[in-house]
This record gives structure tokens, sequence and C-alpha cells, in this order.
């Protein structure tokens, strides 16, 4: 493992300090936005916002609250009632050099473009990310995805080179292959979703003509995409597969890179504070929450400034933490990283049930190498199964359903029916996994 390098100012600045920094950056933010942009002028005006007055507020604080909220269902409207690209751009769209969009796993994908300025703050956020999992010049590291007009793949591989590290593409290639050229390139970092690194951990172990990862040369997987990076049991068992250091992060397409994961606090997430304003809000009220509550993460970049988000819900439910971190930093954190999406919750017989508590508890045995729940609102209280597919060759399978359901008891409250699947009879995914299927 690299040495710690020096942390910049700005990631241990005291708290008064950075709020006055976001703050002078905030004003900045909404003064170029305003009559620039359609879509947040108009969002201003509605909401009686004076730039100027923006300005003379007291603090950080009451700058955000006077702020209108912005969901994805505005953008998603607003690309709608102005296709393709909406109005929520502060350039003419011959500025704009790179193109994304959103995963769309909760309805209709967002078109998103970049300016080559938004491009490099962009860049700039990545470069955080790789510096707090020590990931620097020497390292090789294996993308093993292909690429598409998801926002993540190309901030990655593109911010690696320019920090000296050497980027190898692995699209278009089956998970055996990925591995063999993991094994002969003798890459140190994988960068890569939890579910894929356990399918990679699964293929490895079934083809004995490799080297097994634990003695592979790689010592970090950064992951991202889902909640297990940060979820003890799923971490756990990738670290054992690969006997490597697992560094979650987060971020959406419609703001960038977020927060990162730092080597001396494993399950909690910093937020990139010197690049965003994060707060956290009760997501029925939108009132802000006491610091260590649960609730919705509001996020505003400040530097991405040709394609702003402002006052963005996320609908990720998170416990921030403000406080200095043993590594130095002084930067809020997420406590257990991202804790659930506000619309993957469902309500069974009462209880408010999150996918990311079925996994923390399937996780937890061995014997399990894929599962999958699936929830329905039909009748009045709901229901939820969760089927497991156990490991070839496990032993006592037969005792496998009643020992998770006793576990899934004690942690939700509920009796959940688990059945078993045949050896593979549940799909792997390499990219974002659909564990928790919702029914009508």
């Amino acid at each position: 493992m690299k040495p710690a390098l020096e942390l910049p100012a700005l990631e241990c600045a005291g708290r008064t300090a950075l709020d006055a920094y976001q703050q002078q950056l905030l004003q900045e933010l909404i003064q170029h936005t305003y009559g620039r942009n359609p879509f947040y002028t108009r969002k201003l005006d509605a909401a009686g916002i004076d730039p100027e007055a923006l300005g003379a507020m007291p603090d950080l604080r009451a700058s955000l609250e006077a702020l209108p909220f912005t969901t994805k269902e505005d953008l998603v409207r607003d690309q709608a009632s102005a296709p393709p690209w909406g109005t929520a751009r502060s350039e003419p769209l011959e500025d704009y050099t790179r193109y994304c969009q959103t995963s769309s796993t909760s309805g209709n994908p967002l078109r998103w473009c970049d300016t080559d300025r938004n491009w490099q703050w962009l860049l700039d956020c990545w470069k955080t990310v790789f510096r707090a999992a020590h990931v620097g010049p020497g390292d090789r590291i294996f993308f093993p995805f292909s690429f598409g007009p998801f926002l993540g793949f190309w901030l990655a591989f593109e911010a690696g080179s320019r920090i000296g590290a050497q980027c190898v593409p692995g699209g278009g290639m089956s998970s055996l292959l990925r591995l063999r050229l993991i094994e002969t390139i003798e890459a140190s970092v994988v960068c890569c979703t939890p579910t894929y690194a356990l399918w990679l951990a699964e293929v490895a172990a079934s083809h004995g003509d490799l080297k097994p990862l634990t003695e592979s040369t790689v010592h970090t997987l950064i992951v991202a995409g889902e909640p297990g990076g940060s979820i003890p049991a799923t971490r756990n068992r990738i670290e054992s597969s690969w006997s490597a250091r697992v560094m979650d992060h987060h971020g959406l397409s419609e703001t960038g890179p977020i927060s990162f994961e730092c080597q001396e606090s494993p399950c909690a997430l910093h937020h990139n504070e010197g690049a965003f304003i994060c707060v956290v809000v009760d997501p029925a009220t939108a009132r802000t929450v006491p610091d260590g509550e649960r609730g919705e993460l509001v996020v505003t970049n400040l530097g991405r400034v040709d394609a702003p988000a402002i006052r963005y819900r996320t609908g990720d439910i998170v416990a921030r933490r403000t406080g200095p971190c043993a590594c130095g930093r002084t930067w809020s954190r997420l406590e257990g990283g991202i804790l659930a999406r506000a619309d993957d919750m469902i309500n069974i017989r009462g209880v408010n049930v999150y996918p990311s508590a079925i996994e923390s508890v399937v996780r937890r045995f061995d014997e399990i190498v894929e599962f999958r729940a699936t929830a329905s609102r039909s009748g009045p209280m709901g229901s939820l199964t969760v089927e497991v597919e156990p490991v070839r060759g496990a032993a006592d399978i037969a005792a496998i359903p009643s020992r998770v359901s006793h576990q899934l008891r004690e942690a939700l409250g509920l009796t959940v029916p688990v059945h078993l699947v045949e050896p593979e009879g549940l799909p792997r995914f390499e990219m974002k996994a659909r564990r928790f299927v919702i029914k009508p």
C-alpha cells in the first residue's frame, strides 16, 4: 500500500472557512446561471429569488434554504417539453463537447451535456476519489465494462490517466477473458460494481487454470453504482475473495462524483465539500435534519457551471456526520454510505423495507452465492419473498432457507418466505444489479 499523500488544505479546512468558501462559490454560480440558463432562471423567478439579494444573506444555510429544490422529475419534464436537450444549459449547444445519460433504473433517462470547462472540473472530482484510495502513478487500473453513455466510465478512465496511472479498458470481453487479462497485465486496481466484483470472484473460483484472486496483484477495488461497497457483509465477502481493499464512492450523472471513501474510515463516504454543497432533509417535510439523522441527500455542484444541479434531491437516503475524520479531513461524511434509495422502499405489513437491509442479511451466509427479493404491492399489506442460490456443493443446503428467514425476521421484524434456487438459477450482472423486484 502506498503512503498517504499530503492532503490539500481545503480538505482539512475548518467548518467556518469551508462554509464561507462554499457560500462564495454558490453566489457566483447563481449569478452566472441567472439569465443564461432558462430552466433555472424560471425556477428562481418562480421562487422570487433575486441573485443580488442572495449575496447579502448572512450565511450559507440561509442562502441554501432560499433556493428552490430541483428534482429528476423537473428535469425529465423540461427535456420532454423542449426535446431532446431541455433548457438546463447555460451556454449555446455548440459549446458542449461531452454527452452522457443516466442509467434509467427508475424512469426515463436524462440526457446530459458538458462543456470542456465542466469536464475538467468533473475530472478533478474523480482525481479526489483516486487520491483518497491511494491510487496514483505506477498503478495499473482495469475497467471491466463496456463503455456506454454513462458518465462514470469515461470520467474514471480519463482521470486515471491524468494522475499518471495506466488505464486498461475491458469492454467487449467475457468475464473469464477479463480475469485472464487482469492476471497477465498484473493490474493493481479494478473499478467495477460490488456485484461484478463478486461475480468475477465466482468465475475465478470455477476455473482452475487461473491464479487464485487472493494471490493476484490487485490491491484495491474501487466500487460504485450500488450500496454494497458500504454494506459490511458484502464488503467483507469481496475483500476476502480478492485479498484487496474495497474503496466505495458515489455520484450521479446529474451531479458528478459526490463522495468517496478514505483509508481510515471504511463504510463511510466523505462529501467532496470543495466541489459540492450537501445537506440532508426529511423526505416528507424537506426540512434539514440534525447531524446523524437519516434523510434524503440534497446536492448542489459548485463547478459544473454550464450544466449545474442546484439543490438537487438525489433520492439517496443517508446519515451525515460533520467533524474531523481520522484521515485528517474535515469534510462531512455519510455513515454507512448510501443507506437506501427513497424510490426503492416498499411497505410490507407496516414495515418499511429497503433492498440494502435484505442484502446486509443474505451476504452474511457464505453458502449463498446470489439472491433475489421480490416484493408485491398487491393486497392491503403487500408481500415479500426471497430466493437464494446456494454455492455449488454447499453443506446442509436444505437448512439454508429457514436460517435466512430467521435472520431476516430478526433484522426486519417480518416473516419472509425464503426459497432455494438451483445453481446458476439466478441472473448475474455486469453493471447495476436488479436483485429487488417490485411487482404492482
